[in-house]
Parts: structure tokens; C-alpha cells; sequence
């Protein structure tokens, strides 16, 4: 290859792989919702709303012009695609990041010196086989990154990590393109100060990449009276960008929108919203958690980079270690210290929380991939070969963790959510707290897609929460109209536990369980009311939840359906049609498990009114459609013979 076109590759490669691989992400993308924060992430970016702590205003600004655009898709398909976007550009990046750290491996770094230049070097075929190789080092380093499980299912839904894996992308960049500048201006690092503003406004594990661009940063920079005024304006540039997105929740907030989290209008609630401090009590939780979550981040790593991967890694540490120890030092600091915080966060869904550890480990893998061909161009293996290993190893990535992270066929979360309401009858009340499976994916169906909007969905772990009575109100007052004096006790109850106060717990808990049982009774005579079953399973059976008295509760479809009296309570068909994925996740099992058992449960309510031919009905969907599930042999037998 000529040195001309090999200089040309080496500018657009960049954009070329971070095209390629946006294609390959549309393959794996999710045609709607999925589970978790999916529907109330994308209702937050079509209605301009605040969403759960810390707000996310960087994220819920750009998707709610992105989706002002008139695209031929639905709103939360247009909202997975930008996901892919954003993926797609932090692969794009970080090649060009790659670029700048194998191009200058052996470049000194003096503090305010100037670097005397080389006389240029006359092009050589050694030359062109270095260039060559850094060439394919960057590309491959790239499209593991990209190929990797967790960065790869970020790109196939909305959600928050999307744009901050850009976003880790372009603080590795742009602080690299400072480190290496030849001229030691301002505008480099303000540009990493930019960087990082924009970071922390959309998500604070940007704090986990700091020690990357810190120690860059004080290894360029003398300390001096300089180097202090210089902190100075980097910080302040930092809190401007910072302040001026998050500048958007009380403004937001004043206007009282649909969904309203932490309604931060208030110095006191923006401070609780904006520092998550309803979840801190996960962080730092205990030694145990900690060993938990670093057994299960080792346990998954090798599988994350498609094995080859890990180890084209350790050969990574060999060569930087030699080559660049600075750079070394400063990619294993941050790699240690990203996975030692991100193992203090007692979460299930912890995986997002390990991207920073992943990009310092693609850095290292580059470095890897670098050595490995040079090697290889040491034995005279003609280039070609080089190109087919690269491409090997990329197809190796792909194809071990396509199936992994693959939502193309994802549709249970659309299927169980509008079955469930459409269960109800209208102006039904849904009591639940099944908030990954069909809660969270409600907001969007009734607040976009205006499906069932007459039916009213609370959230029964959210009521433990001041903000979110501000919504009830809001939203749907007459249902929460009778309860004020209640609602009034529980929340000057509540105040002093929000605050980090003195509270009464007893008191707490019995002001929370008088409004659950309220909410029956002040509504029944106007509306139909439901529980989920995990409601009757958990809560009920502890007797943490307690129906007014005189009433009951019947098997309906999938919920259980709030009663007076004994007399038999029909219930609709099983018609519906719920689509489960090839390869099912945790959450789609969730589903299966939860519709089978409210329709044994139906099966046996039906047997209790001697209605052998309606308990036929539903123990034949569960053996045509849920056929996985095993029904209980003495069931069958009273239903069959």
C-alpha cells in the first residue's frame, strides 16, 4: 500500500468502522420497549420530563430534539436508534484515540519544553509496516470495544449509557489530543474540562475516567503559580457546563410536567434528585457486596471481550509496560480504581457500571494487538495474513456475543404490558411495583402512544416517596382526593427521613400501609381495583398490606381484582398473544413465570365454582403457548378427567 492511500485509510478508517459497526448494531437493535427504565427514559425525551435520579438532563435534552426530527418510526425505535448512534461515535472515537496513543508511543512528553522535531524521515517499507500496523492495532483495539457485551447491548435501547459511552470516548480523546498537543494551551485542556461537564451531566460514573485525564494532565504540566490559575479556569469551565445543563430540572419542575421525578423545584429536592441519595444506601454497603461484585465482574470478563480478547490484553500490559510506562501506569491506575468503586455499588443491574474499567482495558488490548503483528511482521508474514487474523478476531467477537446482546426479536414488554392493562376495565386502578416489566414501559404507552390512557397506575414503592403524591395529584387527582389528610401525616412523617433526621419508623410504616389500604376503599365504588401478584405473594403474605375489611381478592388474568363478597367473578378470555424472544433474558423468564401462574391460579379459582370447562380454558393456554411450564399433575387430573 502506498503511503499516500495508507495516510488517506488512516484519516477516514475512523468513520468507515464507526459506520460498519452502527450497521451491525441495527442488526441486534430493539424494535421497542425492553425492560427496566426503557419506557420511562424514552417518555421523559418525547414530553421533556425529569426522569429518575440524577435527572440525566444531557440525555433527555438531545433526545427530545432528536425526536422532534420527522422520522418514519415510532418514538422509542427512533430513541434505540440514537442509542445506537451514540455507541456507533464513541467506537469512532475511540479509534482516533487509539491513533494518537500508537502513533506517539514513543514520543517523550517534556513539561513547558519544546520538543525538537525530527528532520523528517524519508518513507521506507519499515516505515509504512509500522503505520501499517498501528493502522490495523486501532481499528481491531475499536471494534472489540465496540463488539465487547456490555458496551454492545448499550446500542440496542434507549438508555443513559449509550451517550456516556460517547461521552467516556470523548474525554479519553480529547484529553490525549491535550497530553500530546505541541503547544501547551488553554484551549486544549478546556476542551477536556468541556468534555468532562458534559460527562457529569449526563451520568456521574464519569468520575470513574477522572484519574485517566488527572494524571495526564499533571505529567504534561509543571506545578506552578501557572499550573494553579491554569486548575482554576478548568474548574470553573467545569461547573459552568455542569450548571448549565442541570439548570433544566427546576426549570423543567416548575412547569409541574407529566412525569416529575424528585420534583427537584427546590434547592433541598434538587440536591436530593441530582446526588441519587435514595440510592446511596447501595453504595458502599458492606465488604461482602463488594466481594460479591468483584467475583462477578472477574467471573464475566473474559466472556465480555469474546476470551481472545483477555488474552491479546495481557500481551497489552507486556508492551506498553515496555514501550510507555507513563501511559501504562496511568491506563492501571484507572482501570483499578474504576472497578474498586463500581464493586461498592450493591446493585443487580451492575454491569453498566464496569464501561470505564472496559475502555482502559481496549487501551490495553491496542497495545496487544500491536505487538502481536509485529511479531508476526518480524517472522516475514506477509501483510494479508495480518489483515485475515484481524478479521478473524473481530468475527470471533461478533459472533460469540451477537446472540448475547441481540433484541431484535424483543417484543414481550409491548405484548405484556398492553394485554395486562387491556385486562382492566376502563378507568381501572393498577396497583403494582412491577416496575421493570411493565410499569416503567406503561409511561410510554399511555403518555405517547396515548394507549389506555383512562387506566391509572401506581406504583406502590414510589409512595414511600414525597415527590411522587405531587404526581398522583397531578395526574390523576380524584383518586387521592379523599386520602389528604393522610397523605398530609405521612409526608411531615416522611420529612425528617428524607432529610437524614430523627424520624419514627412505626409511624412511617403504619402511615404508608393506612393510604395502601385507603386507596381501595376511598375508589372501589367508582372504580375497578387491581394488585399484582407479587403484591399477594410478598407483601400480603407478610401482612405488610392488608385489604379493607370485607374485602377480597379473585385471580383475574393477570392481576388480582379487588372484591366484596363470595359470589364468583368472571374473568376475560386468555386471548391474548405475548412474543418471547429466541434467546430470553432474566426479565422475559420474569414474564413467562408471573402469566402462567396467575392462570393456574385463574384454573383453580375456576375449579372452586365447579367451572371445569373455563379452567379447561386457561390450562389449554398455558400447555399451547407456555408449554415450558410445568402445571402441577393434581391440577391437571381434577381439570382433564
Amino acid at each position: 500500500m502506498s503511503a499516500k492511500n495508507l495516510e488517506l485509510l488512516k484519516k477516514h478508517s475512523p468513520y468507515i468502522s464507526g459506520l460498519a459497526i452502527f450497521i451491525i448494531y441495527i442488526f441486534t437493535l430493539a424494535p421497542g420497549i425492553v425492560q427496566i427504565d426503557s419506557g420511562e427514559l424514552v417518555t421523559v425525551q418525547t414530553t421533556a420530563s425529569i426522569a429518575h435520579p440524577t435527572g440525566y438532563p444531557l440525555f433527555t435534552i438531545i433526545g427530545y430534539l432528536f425526536l422532534l426530527l420527522p422520522l418514519p418510526f415510532t418514538k422509542i425505535y427512533s430513541a434505540n436508534l440514537l442509542a445506537a448512534f451514540w455507541c456507533s461515535a464513541g467506537v469512532m472515537l475511540f479509534i482516533k484515540s487509539l491513533q494518537l496513543l500508537l502513533t506517539n508511543i514513543s514520543r517523550p512528553v517534556l513539561p513547558e519544553k519544546k520538543v525538537k522535531m525530527k528532520k523528517q524521515q524519508p518513507v521506507t517499507a519499515k516505515n509504512e509496516d509500522g503505520k501499517y500496523l498501528i493502522l490495523i492495532s486501532a481499528i481491531v483495539g475499536g471494534l472489540l470495544l465496540g463488539l465487547s457485551k456490555t458496551f454492545w447491548v448499550q446500542s440496542t435501547s434507549v438508555e443513559v449509557y449509550s451517550l456516556q459511552i460517547f461521552l467516556f470516548s470523548l474525554i479519553v480523546f480529547t484529553t490525549l489530543k491535550a497530553f500530546y498537543s505541541d503547544k501547551n494551551k488553554y484551549m486544549d485542556w478546556i476542551f477536556v474540562a468541556i468534555s468532562f461537564g458534559l460527562g457529569f451531566s449526563n451520568h456521574m460514573t464519569t468520575m470513574l475516567i477522572i484519574p485517566f485525564s488527572a494524571i495526564l494532565f499533571f505529567t504534561k504540566e509543571k506545578f506552578n503559580l501557572s499550573l494553579i490559575k491554569k486548575l482554576g479556569v478548568l474548574l470553573s469551565v467545569l461547573i459552568l457546563t455542569i450548571a448549565l445543563f442541570y439548570l433544566y430540572l427546576p426549570l423543567r419542575a416548575s412547569s409541574n410536567p407529566t412525569l416529575n421525578w424528585g420534583n427537584p423545584i427546590n434547592f433541598e429536592n434538587f440536591i436530593r434528585h441530582v446526588t441519587g441519595k435514595q440510592y446511596q444506601v447501595w453504595l458502599f454497603a458492606s465488604m461482602d457486596a463488594a466481594k460479591k461484585q468483584l467475583g462477578y465482574y472477574f467471573q464475566n470478563l473474559p466472556a465480555e471481550f469474546a476470551y481472545t480478547g483477555l488474552i491479546i490484553f495481557l500481551f497489552g500490559l507486556v508492551e506498553l509496560f515496555k514501550c510507555l510506562k507513563k501511559i501504562f501506569w496511568t491506563i492501571l491506575v484507572t482501570l483499578i480504581l474504576s472497578i474498586g468503586y463500581a464493586i461498592n455499588y450493591d446493585i443487580v443491574d451492575i454491569d453498566s457500571y464496569f464501561l470505564a474499567s472496559y475502555f482502559m482495558i481496549s487501551l490495553f488490548i491496542s497495545f496487544g494487538l500491536k505487538l502481536i503483528f509485529k511479531l508476526a511482521k518480524q517472522k516475514n508474514i506477509d501483510s494479508k495474513y495480518l489483515l485475515i487474523t484481524a478479521l478473524v478476531i473481530v468475527i470471533i467477537s461478533l459472533a460469540v456475543n451477537f446472540s448475547k446482546v441481540d433484541q431484535s426479536d424483543q417484543h414481550t414488554f409491548e405484548d405484556y404490558t398492553k394485554a395486562l392493562i387491556n385486562s382492566t376495565e376502563k378507568n381501572s386502578i393498577i396497583f403494582s411495583y412491577q416496575w421493570d416489566y411493565f410499569v416503567s414501559a406503561s409511561y410510554y404507552f399511555q403518555q405517547v402512544e396515548n394507549f389506555r390512557k383512562d387506566a391509572i397506575i401506581i406504583d406502590k414503592e414510589l409512595l414511600r416517596r414525597s415527590w411522587y403524591y405531587n404526581q398522583l395529584k397531578r395526574n390523576h387527582p380524584a383518586v387521592i382526593k379523599n386520602l389528604k389528610a393522610d397523605i398530609d401525616n405521612f409526608l411531615t412523617a416522611l420529612e425528617p427521613f428524607e432529610r437524614d433526621e430523627n424520624f419514627d419508623p412505626a409511624k412511617l410504616e403504619l402511615y404508608y400501609r393506612t393510604i395502601m389500604t385507603k386507596l381501595i376503599s376511598e375508589n372501589y365504588q367508582g372504580r375497578n381495583y387491581y394488585i399484582g401478584f407479587e403484591l399477594f405473594q410478598n407483601e400480603m403474605q407478610r401482612g405488610e398490606f392488608n385489604l379493607p375489611e370485607g374485602f377480597q381478592i379473585v385471580p383475574h388474568l393477570f392481576l388480582f381484582k379487588v372484591v366484596k363478597g363470595n359470589e364468583y367473578v368472571s374473568a376475560p378470555d386468555p386471548d391474548f398473544k405475548i412474543r418471547f424472544p429466541k434467546n430470553p433474558n432474566k426479565y422475559n423468564e420474569f414474564i413467562y413465570n408471573a402469566v402462567c401462574t396467575m392462570l393456574v391460579y385463574r384454573a383453580n379459582y375456576e375449579l372452586m365454582f365447579n367451572k371445569k370447562e373455563r379452567a379447561k380454558l386457561y390450562l389449554d393456554k398455558i400447555r399451547n403457548d407456555f408449554s415450558k411450564y410445568m402445571i402441577q399433575q393434581e391440577l391437571l387430573a381434577k381439570v382433564y378427567n
